[in-house]
């Protein structure tokens, strides 16, 4: 009764166009089925994960399906198809732009990639940088200790007052060891763990940021840092206090240092990339090389935590310097094994 009154309430010449728009539809609809459903096919098997299964032939595809999809669904919104078409355009074409250019992976995917292989592989591109960088370091190390033995005053140039305290020129052997003991308790170390990992990034982030200029303030940022720890070396082993100094910061030191290394590494290798940028455009050498580096960094990130962690409880409530240089040598034997032992190519990983 309804559908009568309907169309009693139209002039009969308009039901050919209704008729004509149907026809219209449908033809429109098989004319262009095949291509969607293929795009879709594809799609499914993208999102179920089996992106390594997927021949080479659909990858290559899709792009060209995806933009066949789009112009289908500008075409259906101008001559306003039927709804239940444009609705499933409208759909297939929202998930084909995010398989084509929408994030790669989930942020598990990222960190599987990141820690099997992609950080690893990132450092190992750095060789050259952290060649360098080590160099600086190791020389650093021998200027601090030169100058502090030639005159005492280059010790507190060097070493900032908050790390001297007790530790200076002139103290007895028991004070001095007495500084490299622990503590029994662990109340308040977690704020002493915040206070390190802060005061560990400054300097990293510092000589990872100072590459933009060439690489050169990064390199005298490591090497007044270690200047630091030739003058403390100095003045341990003048109390014949070397093992025990070196146990007491090798606890840590070997995670701290190597990633204060990777930061200033990853500074150089923006600034050597932009000094020398080859057939590239300054600016395409930079991003390039940046993409690398800010992969290296985000492990440097993760090092001074753990770096942290170890200064603040595992150097506090271990005492005994056998079991310190053993922790520090299982922590340096863990991060060469993970950086040049581990080749494990990234893109061996799965989804």
């Amino acid at each position: 009764m309804a559908i009568t009154a309907l169309f009693r309430s139209k002039p009969i010449e308009e039901l050919p166009d209704i008729e004509a728009a149907a026809l219209r539809s449908d033809r429109f609809r098989l004319e262009r089925e095949q291509d969607w459903k293929r795009l879709e096919a594809i799609l499914k098997r993208m999102e179920s994960g089996r992106l390594r299964k997927l021949p080479d032939e659909d990858l290559l595809e899709l792009p060209v399906l995806y933009r066949t999809a789009a112009s289908s669904l500008a075409i259906a919104r101008e001559t306003s198809l039927d709804a239940a078409t444009l609705a499933y355009l409208e759909s297939l074409v929202q998930r084909a732009w995010f398989q084509v250019y929408g994030p790669r992976s989930s942020l598990i995917g990222w960190l599987r990639r990141f820690f099997g292989g992609g950080w690893s592989a990132s450092v190992r591109e750095l060789w050259l940088e952290i060649c360098i960088a080590l160099a600086v370091m190791v020389a650093g190390t021998i200027v601090g200790w030169v100058l502090a033995a030639r005159d005492e005053a280059w010790y507190y140039s060097l070493v900032p007052t908050e790390f001297a305290d007790t530790r200076v020129p002139g103290a007895s052997r028991e004070v001095l060891e007495k500084s490299l003991s622990g503590v029994e308790k662990i109340d308040g170390l977690s704020f002493f763990s915040a206070f390190l990992f802060s005061n560990n990034a400054k300097v990293a982030i510092l000589a990872f940021a100072l590459g933009f200029a060439f690489g050169i303030p990064s390199l005298m940022l490591l090497m007044q840092n270690l200047a630091t720890l030739g003058a403390m070396l100095w003045l341990f082993s003048q109390a014949g206090l070397t093992l025990d100094f070196a146990a007491w910061l090798s606890i840590h030191g070997t995670t701290e240092l190597f990633a204060i290394l990777l930061a200033g590494a990853a500074g150089l290798h923006i600034g050597r990339s932009m000094a020398f940028p080859g057939n590239r455009s300054v600016v395409a050498a930079a991003a390039e090389s940046g993409q690398r580096a800010a992969q290296v960094m985000a492990g440097v990130v993760l090092m001074l935590v753990v770096a942290a962690l170890l200064e603040s409880f595992a150097r506090q409530l271990v005492t005994d310097t056998g079991m310190r240089l053993a922790i520090g040598g299982t922590m340096l034997a863990l991060w060469l094994a993970y950086f040049f032992a581990f080749r494990r190519s990234p893109g061996d990983i799965g989804e």
